[in-house]
């Protein structure tokens, strides 16, 4: 089995249009949730979101591109530049034929799906653009990786609601662990803060008004964010014969299903889930520093995965530290995991733990030390990143600090 490393990262969402950008908030515990930005605001109940502010697409890409590239399209191609950059890799001959993509994504081209309704169901338009399918398909963001960076390995699109991002990186480590790539491009995006996609989140009633308060007493519910994150993964001989940077290791995945209920999580499939995990990383409870939670700011999620962890880590589940940065960035739904995996190597390159933000009151059934705040320096080994999606769906992944 091979080992497979991360050399690249790259990102934009709410905290910041880069990976340092985002890592300097997460240390200061800066908020990116505030009053959303969309056409028909005053239309919709819920308000506030993790929105990328001051993004202008007409700046980095030209108008051909814009006619193809729904925005969650955009913020893939963005965040991949900055990984593939940093990993100072050059796709041409045997290394394009074997590096693909495999991206994480929910709602696919929901701002486009959102105009183009607008435009034949309010403005009684006959006729959309003839590329309409093409930006809003779910792939989009994969396929025009590919393209852009000549990638010519396995390239796909996981759909697994907010797991998405987890299930696709798991996926990308596999392949390579497997021998089937050498470099796998790989993360996640999102972006359906538009009036149809807060209006359908709306009807859950699992949304918060004013603020994302994971493990807290008083949290009343999840706020939407938006925006991408990808790395590079890379077979660890490959990367270490090029002299390349290694930011952390991936050493472990493992996903299951509750098969139990569409939207209400189970503790023993998320226990399963990271028992999983880290048996496939060949690592025991007490080596878990942190743990980047999925921490939604749902009265049943926080709960649900506090107890699962105590029952997948016994005694140590006390020792460890974990946190929900969707305080910060708000839940960007298919694309959460992979901006979260960014706290986790942050925690291993850099020894912070970023912290749980608007936590107010104590929660006995989220009795965790869930680093509320106030980030912490701290310096662990071996991190892991929760994601449990609606329908059941886990996925788990482990990294160590090289």
């Amino acid at each position: 089995m091979k080992r497979v490393v991360i050399t690249g990262q790259g990102t934009i969402n709410a905290l910041g249009s880069n990976v340092a950008e985002t890592w300097e908030a997460m240390r200061e515990g800066r908020c990116g949730i505030g009053p959303l930005e969309v056409r028909d605001v005053e239309r919709l109940a819920i308000q506030i979101g993790g929105q990328v502010r001051g993004y202008d697409p007409d700046a980095v890409f030209n108008r051909q591109q814009i006619v193809l590239y729904d925005r969650f399209t955009q913020f893939t191609l963005l965040s991949a530049r900055e990984a593939i950059a940093q990993a100072g890799l050059t796709f041409v001959g045997d290394l394009a034929a074997r590096t693909g993509v495999v991206l994480g994504n929910s709602g696919g081209g929901m701002n486009t799906l959102d105009e183009n309704y607008r435009s034949v169901y309010e403005d009684g338009k006959n006729r959309v653009h003839p590329f309409v399918v093409p930006k809003l398909m779910n792939n989009a963001a994969a396929s025009h990786v590919s393209m852009e960076f000549n990638l010519k390995g396995p390239t796909f699109t996981v759909s697994t609601a907010c797991a998405s991002s987890n299930h696709a990186m798991g996926q990308a480590f596999q392949l390579i662990r497997c021998g089937m790539a050498e470099v796998m491009i790989t993360g996640g995006s999102e972006s359906m803060l538009c009036f149809g996609g807060v209006k359908a989140w709306e009807g859950l009633r699992v949304m918060s008004k004013d603020a994302c308060r994971p493990f807290s007493a008083n949290r009343n519910g999840m706020v939407q964010g938006e925006g991408a994150a990808v790395f590079v993964f890379e077979e660890y001989e490959h990367a270490k014969k090029r002299g390349a940077d290694i930011i952390a290791e991936v050493i472990g995945f493992a996903m299951t299903s509750d098969a139990a209920d569409i939207v209400m999580p189970s503790k023993q499939g998320a226990a399963r889930t990271i028992v999983g995990a880290m048996r496939d990383a060949k690592v025991n409870s007490d080596e878990v520093g942190y743990i980047n939670a999925h921490g939604t700011g749902t009265a049943a999620n926080d709960k649900t995965e506090c107890a699962a962890v105590a029952d997948a880590l016994g005694h140590h589940a006390n020792d460890l530290m974990i946190s929900s940065t969707k305080s910060m960035h708000g839940h960007l739904i298919g694309g959460t995991g992979a901006v979260e995996l960014l706290a986790c190597t942050m925690a291993l390159r850099e020894g912070v733990i970023a912290p749980t933000i608007g936590y107010e009151e104590p929660d006995p059934e989220c009795a965790l030390d869930v680093v509320p705040n106030v980030a912490r320096d701290a310096e662990v080994d071996v991190v892991l990143s929760n994601a449990f999606a609606f329908g059941g769906l886990n996925a788990v992944l482990a990294l160590r600090k090289v």
